[in-house]
């Protein structure tokens, strides 16, 4: 469990690194871009805020909540692509 613990930090921390990087890109780009990039930091403020009182739980209802926390890092993680692409 803790395993999957870190890994889900280490994911939300490379999330956070790239909406730092992306959003120096969106400054200097493209506007349609920057609906996108609302909605998905949004989403990513939202994982952030739900991650930290799970950082110490435990048990399966952990694990399931940490299994949904982990696809909306996979969720987050495509708007940042689209947003890549449109730049």
């Amino acid at each position: 469990m803790s395993k999957e613990k870190s890994h889900l930090a280490e994911l939300i921390s490379g999330l956070k690194r790239q909406r730092d990087e992306l959003a120096l890109k969106i400054h200097l780009g493209k506007a349609d871009a920057k609906e996108e990039w609302n909605k998905v930091t949004r989403k990513l403020d939202e994982l952030t805020r739900e991650y930290e009182p799970l950082k110490d739980a435990v048990g399966e209802t952990a694990e399931n909540l940490l299994a949904g926390l982990k696809l909306m890092t996979e969720e987050i993680q495509k708007g940042f692509n689209r947003i890549r692409k449109s730049l």
